[in-house]
């Protein structure tokens, strides 16, 4: 059984700067894809970013040249770095960990931007 735990999130003002950590534990890390996804008040999750097990990432066009996901194959890690931060950036973030059918969740990290 995977385990997900999410660290990092915090309130900064508008154009501050946060990292994310998600710490993966119970399986493989290298073979799963990992991704963070965030949820705002009333709206549905929604995804951030992407990074495969080869390593390739993938944004959504809102944080395009803000955000950076990476991963730490040594720390079974995979961060989520967020620059120039708004206040439409403000939700609770989860880590998420797919390898086929598998697809497991963390407990998720408010992030809260104040204008």
């Amino acid at each position: 059984q995977v385990q997900l735990v999410e660290s990092g999130g915090g309130l900064v003002q508008a154009g501050g700067s946060l990292t994310l950590s998600c710490t993966f534990s119970g399986r493989i890390f290298s073979v799963y894809d990992m991704g963070w996804y965030r949820q705002a008040p009333g709206n549905q999750r929604e995804l951030v970013a992407t990074i495969i097990s080869n390593g390739r990432s993938n944004y959504v066009d809102s944080v395009k040249g803000r955000f950076t996901i990476s991963r730490d194959y040594a720390k079974n890690t995979v961060y989520l770095r967020m620059n120039s931060l708004k206040p439409e950036d403000t939700a609770v973030y989860y880590c998420n960990a797919q390898w086929g059918p598998k697809n497991y969740w963390g407990q998720g990290t408010q992030v809260t931007v104040s204008s």
